[in-house]
């Protein structure tokens, strides 16, 4: 007859979830101690469908700037997807095993108690040794999202397993001293928060103002004064075809004889401002299929997602996408670019595009969007006042874009001094947490 397993003491329930002094990532006070995840997590809860319908929340269904739950669907039981088995509770934090950096991570408040979400989230129920909110900015530090990545595995949708997720050390510091955290973590947030906000309704405002100027440009408000000033009429301008002023440069290329050449697709241009960023050579870029060769001068539009206009001047020679035109302008170059940014080129893009899965706009419905054209000598004051105008404006958001950025830097820097016990909050008084899971181990 087979022995009956014997049941584990409290202390070596404690041992098991307690990390070795070798294994802890770092140095915490002498009150905390470093647990396996596991340790600090009821067990994931199953979800029995019934009724007609239920509340499911998918990994797209996270704002992943927000840490937000943003579209939870309604879906008949019937048709419920294979992966929708994880019963959500309010407290808990979802926090997506797949492309981990992508930060698909959610705190669960009441609106979504009782929600059903798909197995591509470990569902993160605290027990009683670690406070959910504690918990929840845990999970979202570079700490424990860096650390989770370094297990990902696979190609088509890099994850990491359960097993990653247990037994991944989390540092833990006395109840008391978790929600004193919380406070002052999100006091800090708070201000940073407001201040955030602040920004980018000045950001939203200088869009707007790109917007507005660009408008004025191609409706001839913009050089009304300039016209006045000439006894120019109104009626100088002119409303013709894309294809009338600018010839489209199909030129497919073996990119294997090109390999030091730079190399431009859609991904290297801003959406809406024109502004090329960083890019590498063919080489580099492992170029195999055929592309566009360009020249100095050209106008590099893409025709794939239309609705972003991207396009910039070229300023050098070299090879671009096939999912790009290259444009030789008949009349400013600098005019007609402008005007492929503004909403007045954009809205005429809406009809022209073509397919709905990935929009495209394809030669022809190019070649039939209205340019308003004036007179050259026009065509070149316009282009000088928005050249220096959005320059400015370009310069105004790049300093905010900064600002954004050192925002989010301080953030991380705050979560990572709180988890370390660097933010004057811990008390010496306080019970241990070693205490507190000695404790629950006996339960």
């Amino acid at each position: 007859m087979a022995r009956k397993k014997q049941a584990k003491t409290p202390e070596q329930l404690l041992g098991e979830a307690l990390v070795p002094c070798e294994e802890q990532p770092y140095a915490v006070p002498d009150n905390w101690c470093w647990v396996r995840a596991s340790a600090v997590l009821r067990p994931m809860e199953t979800a029995n469908l019934d009724g007609e319908s239920f509340d499911y929340i998918d990994i797209d269904a996270i704002d992943n700037k927000a840490r937000a739950i943003r579209e939870v669907k309604t879906l008949p039981v019937e048709k419920a997807p294979s992966r929708a088995k994880r019963r959500v509770h309010d407290g808990d934090t979802l926090f997506s095993m797949v492309r981990p950096y992508l930060r698909n991570i959610a705190y669960v408040d009441s609106s979504h108690d009782d929600c059903v979400a798909s197995t591509g989230f470990y569902v993160c129920s605290p027990n009683a040794v670690i406070d959910r909110r504690y918990l929840y900015h845990l999970l979202c530090s570079d700490y424990t999202v860096n650390g989770l990545t370094s297990f990902m595995k696979g190609d088509n949708s890099p994850s990491i397993k359960k097993g990653d997720f247990d037994a991944f050390p989390l540092p833990i510091p006395p109840l008391a001293e978790q929600r004193r955290i919380v406070e002052r973590v999100e006091g800090l947030f708070a201000k940073l928060d407001e201040a955030e906000g602040a920004i980018q309704n000045v950001h939203a405002s200088a869009r707007r103002r790109r917007v507005s100027l660009l408008h004025s440009a191609f409706t001839g408000e913009l050089s009304k004064s300039w016209r006045e000033d000439r006894k120019l009429p109104d009626s100088s301008w002119k409303n013709k075809r894309f294809d009338e002023v600018a010839t489209v440069k199909t030129n497919l290329v073996d990119p294997a004889k090109y390999l030091d050449m730079p190399h431009i697709a859609p991904d290297n241009i801003e959406r809406e401002t024109g502004k090329l960023l960083g890019f590498n050579t063919v080489s580099i870029d492992g170029v195999t299929s055929g592309k566009h060769h360009f020249y100095p001068g050209q106008i590099l539009y893409s025709k794939i997602r239309p609705y972003l206009s991207k396009a910039i001047i070229a300023n050098c020679e070299g090879l671009c996408s096939a999912d790009m035109y290259p444009i030789d302008a008949e009349i400013n170059a600098v005019y007609l670019w402008y005007y492929m940014l503004s909403q007045d080129f954009l809205v005429q893009t809406y009809d022209a595009g073509s397919r709905t899965v990935l929009p495209k706009i394809n030669k022809k419905s190019l070649g039939a969007i209205r340019v308003p054209t004036p007179a050259i000598d026009e065509q070149e004051f316009i282009a000088e006042v928005l050249s220096k105008a959005i320059t400015k404006l370009n310069s105004t958001e790049e300093v905010l874009q900064i600002t954004l950025k050192r925002i989010g830097e301080i953030k991380r820097a705050i979560l990572s001094r709180a988890l370390r016990g660097r933010l004057s909050t811990n008390k010496s008084s306080d019970v241990a947490s070693k205490e507190m899971l000695l404790e629950l181990s006996k339960v």
